[in-house]
């Protein structure tokens, strides 16, 4: 059940009628948007009626019931406004969501050294990427394949983010895990294959760390929706959800299919920001570059891009790396698209060719 309040309520009004809500036993959230003020009930309201509500105060404009089994996750929560998560970096607050410039996320799938992911990342700064992603602890198929050099992969991600300045994104597998993984990361990754680790998403959602929780391989939105939730429920509101492909019958020209559909069903139903991964979901570098754009004309608000300095040579998912020039091409080739959908992001030496004429847009945060 939500509350919106009027544009011209009182703050001390809304604290008021909180404070009447707390005796109701139910926990009152408020959420402010650029319109409204949006009071979030989280409890049992089913034996509520909503014009008890609704006779709380003058200053109540609505009451609704959200129907959703995802209450927090869902669209209605937020009273169809989207939700921001902003994330501190060294080069400054990058902010993840439908009213601001795509953020582009790029690295490679594993931390192999020292040498090879600072040289990433300056590369794939210097074309335009906002993070570095980067895996410390890989989740892999067999027991016998490269696992990630945990800790000291750690460690090396902290000096390729003093070196460049970069935001990091690296993933957490384990509970035990999540303190030192949150010490380094600036946005904590949970892999397809835990997006239902439940007891991992309470302890993630209770870091209050911005959490990407990737979709599971053969997870419905609902599913996906419904994980997103754990963490909102235990008071962490970043959430980012990446659409990373996911498993159906054909294995054998692509990796996995890319779920593009899911994007505009996201956002008919949540207000959370939304990550498009073309790399894990094709597989092949070569599909990458056009799933990426395909992203950017569907909306998302973010990609995120596997490079690495020699994919031949990769440790895990060479295949499906971009190369250091093949990035620096794809970013040159999506600046003036995400310009003309109006979701410029100042790339250094992009510049929008002729036959992208920028999109005129009244959209706060996105920069023409």
């Amino acid at each position: 059940m939500i509350i919106i309040m009027k544009s011209d309520t009182p703050a001390a009004e809304i604290e008021r009628v909180s404070s009447e809500l707390r005796r109701w036993e139910i926990t009152p959230e408020k959420s402010v948007g650029q319109q409204k003020v949006v009071i979030g009930l989280v409890g049992d309201t089913s034996e509520i009626d909503p014009r008890q509500i609704q006779n709380l105060s003058p200053f109540i404009e609505q009451v609704l019931r959200v129907k959703k089994p995802f209450k927090r996750a869902s669209k209605e929560f937020r009273y169809g406004e989207p939700s921001e998560v902003v994330v501190p970096t060294p080069n400054g607050p990058v902010t993840f969501g439908q009213n601001h410039p795509l953020v582009v996320v790029a690295g490679p799938c594993s931390v192999e050294n020292e040498e090879m992911i600072v040289e990433t990342a300056s590369a794939v700064k210097a074309a335009g990427a906002q993070f570095l992603r980067g895996g410390a602890y890989k989740p892999r198929t067999s027991p016998y394949a490269f696992q990630g050099h945990g800790e000291s992969a750690l460690e090396l991600l902290a000096k390729a983010r003093e070196a460049t300045g970069l935001g990091i994104i690296t993933e957490v597998m384990d509970t035990a895990d999540i303190e030192k993984v949150a010490s380094v990361a600036d946005v904590v990754q949970i892999g397809a294959r835990n997006m239902q680790n439940f007891s991992l998403l309470k302890k993630v959602g209770a870091t209050l760390k911005p959490v990407l929780l990737k979709r599971g391989l053969s997870a419905t939105i609902e599913d996906w929706l419904m994980s997103a939730e754990y963490i909102l429920a235990a008071g962490n509101p970043n959430v980012i959800l990446c659409e990373r492909g996911i498993r159906t019958f054909d294995k054998q020209y692509t990796r996995n299919t890319l779920d593009i559909s899911a994007l505009p069903v996201l956002r008919t139903l949540t207000h959370l920001p939304i990550m498009i991964d073309p790399s894990h979901a094709t597989g092949f570098s070569e599909f990458v570059p056009t799933m990426a754009m395909a992203a950017i004309a569907a909306g998302a608000d973010s990609l995120m891009i596997e490079v690495h300095p020699n994919p031949a040579k990769a440790l895990s998912d060479g295949p499906q790396s971009l190369t250091i020039e093949g990035f620096e091409q794809l970013m040159l080739k999506l600046a003036p698209l995400a310009q003309f959908f109006g979701r410029w992001t100042k790339i250094p030496f992009a510049t929008a060719t002729p036959n992208f004429a920028p999109r005129v847009s009244s959209t706060a945060g996105v920069s023409t």
